[in-house]
């Protein structure tokens, strides 16, 4: 149900939700010995999701895949599961983004050389490190698997004889028209290889570098005519297959470096052992996934199982096998013995849940990740927005690495120099940026906001309100990083711009609303029309003001409560925004999918709202929203997410909600509770003691947290107790 207009109304339908009458649950399956046997990488493929089913390792750095289009926001990653064709296989792209970039060196086999290589597909099928279908136009099934930073292909052909294989160096995800993404390339070929380098600009400007080699000889190579518009070449390459033989190999290696590192990546894979290198593919997830099991029916298990290995797609590894990498200023750095460098950071998103997802599920990677913020710092001069194979796009609002750089300092992460990491910090917070496109008017500009206070609507450019209250989000990491370090007047300084918020708090509606530069509220006001900057221009990024006043408390839940009236009025504000409020009408450009009233779940600035009823005078409600939000809205089906995946952040909002905790305030290295989602949940991560997660049941009185015995506020479960181990036991009933 959707757009309650009474809370009555919006009440009932929460209840059926939870334990609708009648109803005959799915028998509980038992956790597999193979975890990875649960993933579905469909899943979100079809609608607006924009995940992709090809082949990957965790956080890898290759991911090969069909290719339907090379522009649209409909193929961001290259893939739709509706689409009828496929144009060929690359090996690059980003899990789940809201713009198309990377879809790097395209090939495309063939049993005859046709004159358009697109094909119908048939028998198309994947799993954790794998991929198949056959593609009959073309006489040809196609399967991809991947090493960290290599991938291969099996082409098994209808017929001996020769064979063909289109390479196309043009094809990448674009969105761009108004320019050629290509800017230079150069190729070279040997006689069972081809690789080269190209620098690309779309959403962000890249080096890529290839080196690809077959299995067998070239027997031609024949130059395709440009096609309008063409800068870069195409190539049909003819094998000669020996009589009784069908089999064409493919090992593609690709770097952010030049075409050694490419060469170096490729060969990171020994021989041509495609079926062992799946296994080892299916292993290395079945590891990871196991991490974390619940017990619960087949369908919830496919979809906990698969969010997992959504979250862990990305950041991908961007250094070379000789610790080789690109940075954003162009030059190449060498990262140090033992460690990894990471791109893809979909900061914007991923701060909120997904960050705090791996320093509970993989804390191996949280140092690295970090350190590849601060050597992006090093190299720009602030730390990045939105980073993606190494350079950056200046996507979104706000300094999002802030809070993850601070909350791994909070729980306790110390294999990067703090003293760096509060100086990039610092100097990230207070140091105008450059534009990074023409038009760009999300950068931060710290001498106007220090000015005001806040960002003025009539001289900030847009997304004034959403800027303002997304500083304080940044603002408060610094000044908690700096207590941490002891720094007490970077502390104090940053701690009182953190309250800034509080300028943007309407008395009248107690929603925030924009200002201008002389203190006057925005006249006329809508609060529930929502805007984005290329689509309706206005105060918010992608939502509306009811969606964005929510936004401080994912620094000071506490304080916002307060300044909402306090813990009953609070708690009415929200069963107003969840229950009585209509169903915002909007494309799914201005963030409004997945809608229960005015809350959005297919996009973040929603994503806390139903775990802070836990600040107010009636806490159960959190469990019930969190149950209807997961089971509306994540199916174990190809539109089995609503809404984009942002490389982890929809994925990990669930394995959270499954869990029953979430960390509303990441920094704060504290967890908010609610109730489960399955009846017992185990993480067993290497280097920590065991944890069991349980829900008591339905019981009456205030939600109750207990672990090992000991009690907790529901809205302070702390990840230091936590990575401890025990059992964890959360109680309460699911009502009003």
């Amino acid at each position: 149900m959707r757009g309650w207009k009474r809370l009555v109304a919006g009440l009932a339908g929460l209840m059926a939700a939870v334990a609708p009458a009648g109803a005959q649950p799915e028998p509980t399956a038992p956790p597999p010995a193979s975890p990875s046997s649960y993933v579905d990488p469909f899943i979100g493929t079809d609608g607006t999701g924009h995940t992709f089913p090809g082949p990957a390792r965790p956080f890898g750095m290759i991911q090969p895949g069909p290719d339907n289009a090379d522009t649209g926001w409909e193929y961001t990653s290259g893939y739709q599961y509706r689409a009828p064709q496929i144009i060929g296989f690359s090996h690059t792209r980003a899990s789940g983004t809201g713009i198309p970039e990377l879809g790097d060196v395209l090939l495309m086999p063939s049993a005859t050389r046709r004159p358009a290589m697109a094909s119908g597909k048939a028998g198309e099928m994947a799993r954790a490190g794998y991929y198949a279908v056959t593609l009959p136009d073309n006489g040809v099934k196609v399967e991809l698997t991947a090493s960290l930073r290599s991938a291969m292909h099996r082409y098994t052909f209808s017929q001996s004889g020769r064979v063909w294989v289109l390479v196309d160096l043009q094809h990448g995800l674009t969105f761009r028209t108004d320019e050629q993404p290509v800017q230079s390339i150069a190729n070279r070929f040997g006689p069972d290889s081809f690789e080269g380098e190209a620098v690309r600009r779309n959403w962000t400007t890249r080096t890529i570098a290839w080196s690809v080699r077959f299995n067998r000889p070239i027997a031609a190579v024949e130059v395709l005519p440009p096609r309008a518009g063409d800068a870069a070449p195409r190539y049909m390459l003819a094998f000669d297959l020996p009589e009784g033989e069908r089999t064409l190999l493919v090992k593609a290696g690709m770097a952010t470096t030049d075409a050694q590192g490419a060469r170096g990546n490729r060969e990171e894979v020994f021989g041509w052992d495609f079926d062992a290198l799946a296994a080892a593919a299916q292993a290395e997830w079945d590891a990871l996934l196991a991490r974390a099991t619940i017990e619960g029916p087949a369908s919830q298990q496919r979809s906990f199982t698969t969010a997992l290995y959504h979250v862990f797609l990305h950041p991908s590894v961007v250094s070379d096998v000789d610790g080789r990498f690109r940075g954003p200023d162009g030059r190449i750095r060498t990262a140090p013995a033992g460690h990894l460098r990471y791109s893809t950071f979909s900061l914007w998103d991923t701060f909120r849940a997904a960050h705090p997802l791996y320093t509970l599920l993989a804390p191996e990677r949280v140092d690295d990740f970090v350190a590849s913020l601060l050597d992006h710092q090093q190299a720009a001069g602030r730390l990045p927005k939105w980073p993606i194979w190494g350079g950056e796009t200046g996507t979104m609002i706000g300094e999002p690495a802030l809070p993850v750089i601070a909350e791994a300092w909070a729980k306790g992460f110390r294999g990067f120099d703090g003293s760096r990491a509060l100086a990039a910090m610092v100097a990230t917070s207070t140091r105008d940026a450059v534009p990074v496109y023409e038009g760009d008017h999300s950068i931060s500009q710290w001498s106007l906001y220090d000015r005001y206070g806040y960002y003025p609507t009539d001289v900030t450019g847009g997304e004034a309100v959403s800027r303002s209250l997304e500083a304080g989000i940044g603002d408060a990491a610094t000044a908690r990083m700096a207590a941490m370090l002891g720094e007490k007047a970077e502390a104090k300084r940053f701690g009182k711009r953190a309250e800034s918020w509080r300028k943007l708090i309407d008395p009248e509606t107690r929603l925030a609303r924009g200002r201008d530069a002389a203190g006057g509220w925005r006249t006329p006001f809508d609060p529930l029309t929502p805007t984005s900057p290329l689509n309706n221009p206005g105060d918010y990024t992608e939502a509306n003001a009811w969606q964005y006043t929510w936004t401080p408390a994912l620094h000071d839940p506490e304080g916002l409560v307060k300044a909402l009236g306090g813990k009953k009025a609070a708690g009415a504000m929200l069963d107003r925004f969840f229950f009585e409020l209509p169903v915002t009408k909007g494309a799914e450009y201005l963030g409004q999918e997945a809608m229960i009233g005015q809350y959005a779940h297919g996009n973040e600035p929603s994503h806390h709202v139903a775990w802070l009823y836990a600040y107010t005078d009636r806490p159960e409600r959190t469990a019930a929203l969190v149950r209807r939000i997961a089971e509306s809205f994540y199916r174990d089906t190809p539109d089995g997410l609503v809404g984009n995946e942002d490389a982890g952040q929809m994925s990990a909002w669930y394995v959270f909600a499954t869990l029953g905790f979430y960390p509303i305030d990441p920094v704060s290295a504290n967890y908010v509770a609610g109730l489960p989602l399955t009846p017992r949940a185990v993480l067993r991560v290497p280097g920590r003691a065991e944890l069991m997660i349980e829900q008591a049941g339905c019981k009456e009185g205030p939600v109750g947290v207990s672990l090992e015995g000991k009690a907790y506020p529901v809205t302070a479960l702390p990840h230091a107790a936590l990575v401890k181990g025990g059992t964890l036991v959360l109680s309460g009933c699911a009502r009003r």
